[in-house]
């Protein structure tokens, strides 16, 4: 019994044991099964030197670390496998290479710059393994269009918007670049002249290498130039250099503009441990705006403590690069877990060989495009701020404009990247001043000024030049204006007048300008459209406009009908038959009621035809009394004004002009004439002509004002018929012999002469509103009387001659107004007046239309004694046994109706003898029965 209990025991026990190991055997699969996860190789190229990739590299681990203790569950993780690109270019390819064939890496993080980055970008693309950079800013790297290229750092050209939008809102016209003579400094350069429309960019370029010598130089070069705003894009060492060299030189001042980018912005408090900002006192700086957070300042606490104790160090400090570099492995890993990754091995690749740079072996990665489309669909909240990339690259934050003062950076305004809306502070510039710059200066040398060479027209302008000395002097109206101009000035310059020897040619003098061979032309230059293309022309300073010159003499036989040449016909004919609706209306409004418009037939036409008539000269000695009348008076008085001054106008201009007889006053009767005509040579007037038709042999070239009388004096058959110039030049010729010549029309548009300064020169618009100045003032009248003699009994050349009447499509709308008007009141007139007989239209239904008609006739003939107008005649009491009528008083007549036996001539024919006593026989007895 004993035994069989043991045994039972026993057996308890071994099977206890067979469960306990089961469970732990259990146990442990299921936990390898758990932590059963797939290794990810990424690469990770920097120059590990410098303490810009110590840092980043800091950021890189704690990332890797911190990710994945926050997500432990996760099926993959990256390890990674770190290459020193030793700040060259060549190893940092030949590192990648080497992680790409040997290591057989899933993608790679780096490299530090955009030198570097260009051929890793390329061997990415071929092998489709993505290539992720946190630090390279070039815009020339997206050219290269590789779909594996990820920039999780922002592009320089994003940050153009707030660049343009602080030289708009200070309204600098021209700017200087200063760049670094390399990948990233060339990379810009064409997008922010884009970004810099109207505004003159000018560049400058620093090489890499250069010494405190050669960088001394190229800031004198731009210490000779106008422009005093500078934009500075290069790296953060060099750029400080640069402006210690330009403290010491004096461009570190008031009215000097100084404006940095992104990537300085941010990394110039990280250059010899913050004391770089004193040297950019007054600067202005662009930075990407990174949002604070809780999380950042956690990590920057984190961060701190795990670099100090790697690197001993306690005075370097986190930056923006660093952060990307934090986000760029989150997106990463949070990108691998997406992927599915079957194979580990490249496609068509061999590591057999050990060869670093043999590009034969590389392979393709198996998964780069799954990788690369999960990388691009990532999106988070990350420690530089959202994480969201569009077409690779990292979308663009809103910008913070910096204004460093002291060893401080204050933030005076932020500018969106999708806007260019902008409201900055107040700003600290260079040398403590508070006042806004205007961006340029004229340095210390002569200005050069290019003044055409003329053979006539020295009213204008006139090159003198000594032949002893070699000096150019100039003087003319035009020179006389630009001095004048020059003095309005609030800053001195001197002048040095210099002038082509070969022919005048205006487009070859604008040329000059252009090609920056002087710095501006003076004188009788015309502002014209594609001059305007090339450099920039001030306000103008003469009338505008080309006109037509043509001799005139003395017509002695005056034109007889002369009168009759302001209005057309037409004109002539409308305002008759108006004449006549106007009477005729007027008379029929007071033909009952006033005793003016009354008597024989002959006798109220004549007065009809005699008042309307008569409004044209003077006032009617008849008077009208209706209120109708009165209102179709006042509106044709208003017509018949308007027309006797537009007549009384034009009559005089054209008495003016019978005085004279041009050969022609139409450009096309020159043409069909084919008539010689003349233009000032050397001018763009020649275009015109051709333009306008004129055979290119009938064109004679004159190049003064006597030359232009002589060929005018000759007439047509050795001579020109007319001469075509500028009103400013005509107007010279006019003040010398306004008795022989007269402009006449046409006049073809221009914008009369200006001064020419090169594309974007502040000088541009100072001298512009000097010139104003000019004009406004009575300067400007003292140069005119000291260039041009004054015109007396002379015809006005501003007045043209011309072949144009007054015609009725001038002033149709006048005779719409009287026309409408006397329509009015005539209809009112009728309505009122069937109204007040609508007894006899509707009373008597045994008469036929016509005689009630015939009655309305005879009644309107007669005189309305219920009007106001004969209230107070003498009206005699009349009966009549036929209608035992009464008159009751003078001024009331009681007519009892009719019998129904009475016909209608025999009413019509006693209401005659009622109301005329002095009629009272009748004319034919048989009316009455």
């Amino acid at each position: 019994m004993i035994l069989m209990m043991n045994r039972r025991k026993t057996n308890n026990t071994f099977l206890s044991f067979i469960f306990l190991l089961v469970w732990i055997f259990l146990s442990m699969n299921v936990g390898l099964g758990q932590n059963q996860t797939s290794e990810i190789k990424v690469g990770v190229v920097l120059d590990l030197n410098t303490t810009f990739s110590k840092i980043c590299l800091t950021s890189i681990n704690m990332s890797l670390s911190e990710f994945y203790k926050d997500h432990p569950s996760y099926r993959t993780r990256i390890t990674l496998h770190v290459r020193d690109s030793v700040e060259d270019t060549v190893q940092a390819s030949a590192a990648a290479l080497d992680l790409i064939k040997n290591e057989q890496v899933s993608a790679i993080i780096g490299p530090k710059n955009s030198m570097q980055a260009e051929f890793m970008i390329r061997l990415a693309n071929k092998t489709q393994v993505p290539t992720i950079t946190f630090s390279a800013t070039s815009p020339l790297l997206t050219s290269i269009k590789s779909p594996y290229f990820v920039r999780a750092t922002l592009d320089d050209s994003s940050q153009l918007k707030a660049i343009s939008a602080i030289v708009k809102s200070f309204g600098w016209r021209s700017v200087t670049a200063i760049y670094e003579d390399n990948e990233l400094g060339k990379g810009l350069m064409p997008f922010l002249s884009d970004a810099l429309q109207n505004v003159e960019v000018n560049k400058n370029a620093i090489a890499p290498e250069a010494n405190d010598s050669q960088i001394q130089n190229e800031l004198r070069k731009l210490m000779g130039r106008q422009t005093r705003v500078f934009v500075v894009h290069m790296e953060s060492s060099l750029a400080l250099r640069v402006f210690q060299k330009a403290r010491e030189m004096g461009m570190m001042e008031e009215g000097y503009v100084w404006l940095i980018t992104n990537e300085m912005t941010h990394m110039m408090r990280h250059i010899n441990h913050g004391h770089s900002l004193n040297t950019i006192e007054g600067v202005l700086g662009v930075r990407s705006h990174v949002p604070k957070s809780k999380e950042l300042e956690d990590f920057q606490l984190r961060w701190k403590r795990s670099f100090e104790k790697e690197k001993t160090s306690t005075r370097d400090q986190l930056h923006i690069f660093a952060l990307w570099a934090y986000d760029s492995i989150t997106a990463l890993a949070l990108a691998v877990e997406k992927t599915n990754f079957d194979s580990l091995q490249y496609d068509n690749g061999s590591a057999s060989s050990k060869n670093m740079t043999d590009l034969g072996n590389v392979g393709v990665s198996p998964y780069g495009p799954s990788l690369q489309k999960a990388l691009r669909e990532v999106s988070f909240k990350g420690l530089a701020g959202d994480f969201n990339l569009t077409d690779g690259q990292l979308e663009s934050p809103k910008f913070e404009i910096i204004n460093f003062v002291g060893n401080k950076e204050r933030i005076i305004g932020f500018v969106n990247a999708n806007s260019d809306k902008k409201k900055l502070g107040p700003v600290i510039w260079p040398g403590k001043s508070k006042t806004d710059p205007k961006g340029w200066e004229i340095p210390r040398k002569k200005l050069t000024v290019g003044v055409p060479m003329k053979k006539g027209f020295f009213d204008f302008v006139e090159v003198i030049k000594d032949p002893t000395t070699n000096i150019t002097t100039a003087k003319g109206y035009a020179i006389d204006i630009f001095e004048a101009a020059l003095k309005k000035l609030s800053y001195s310059i001197i002048l040095e007048y210099v002038s082509l020897e070969s022919p005048i040619d205006y487009n070859n003098l604008v040329c000059q300008v252009y090609h920056k061979t002087w710095d501006a032309v003076v004188g009788d230059v015309t502002i014209t459209a594609n001059r305007s293309l090339y450099v920039d022309f001030t306000l103008p300073f003469t009338e505008s406009g080309v006109s037509m010159m043509v001799p005139v003499r003395d017509n002695e036989n005056k034109n007889t009908w002369v009168f009759l040449e302001p209005w057309s016909l037409g004109l002539w004919v409308t305002t008759g038959c108006f004449l006549v609706l106007i009477g005729f209306v007027v008379w029929l409004f007071e033909h009952r009621i006033n005793t003016d418009f009354r008597g024989p037939p002959h006798h109220q036409i004549g007065t009809s035809f005699w008042f309307s008539f008569s409004t044209m000269v003077f006032a009617n000695s008849e008077k009208v009394v209706s209120n109708l009348a009165r209102f179709v008076m006042v509106v044709w008085c208003f017509v018949m004004l308007v027309l006797t001054q537009s007549y009384t106008a034009n009559l005089t201009s054209f008495l003016t002009a019978q005085r004279f007889h041009p050969a022609a006053i139409t450009v096309n009767d020159l043409i069909k004439n084919q008539d010689y005509v003349g233009y000032q040579g050397g001018t763009f007037v020649k275009d015109i002509l051709l333009d306008l038709g004129f055979h290119i042999n009938k064109l004679k070239p004159f190049y003064s004002a006597k030359e232009a009388d002589e060929l005018l004096s000759k007439g047509i058959s050795n001579g020109i018929a007319a001469a075509f110039d500028e009103v400013a030049y005509l107007n010279a010729i006019l003040s010398q012999s306004c008795s022989k010549y007269a402009m006449v029309e046409p006049t073809f548009k221009t914008a009369g002469f200006g001064f020419a300064f090169p594309k974007n020169s502040p000088l541009t618009g100072d001298i512009s509103t000097a010139i104003l100045n000019v004009i406004q003032g009575d300067e400007m009248q003292e140069i005119e009387n000291k260039w041009f003699r004054k015109k007396n009994d002379c015809l006005d050349p501003n007045t043209a001659l011309t072949s144009n009447r007054l015609s009725l499509r001038n002033v149709w709308g006048l005779f719409l107004i009287a026309g409408t008007a006397s329509f009015l009141a005539l209809l009112i007139f009728v309505f009122l007046y069937l109204n007040e007989h609508r007894h006899t239209l509707c009373n008597d239904s045994e008469s036929s239309l016509w005689r009630k008609l015939k009655v309305l006739f005879r009644t309107f003939d007669e005189k309305d004694l219920k009007s106001h107008t004969f209230k107070n005649s003498d009206v005699h009491n009349v009966s009549s046994p036929m209608t035992d009528h009464y008159i009751q008083s003078p001024s009331t007549v009681q007519i009892t109706p009719r019998p129904p036996s009475l016909s209608l001539n025999m009413e019509f024919e006693l209401r005659r003898i009622f109301l005329y006593p002095e009629r009272r026989t009748l004319h034919n007895a048989t009316d009455v029965s």
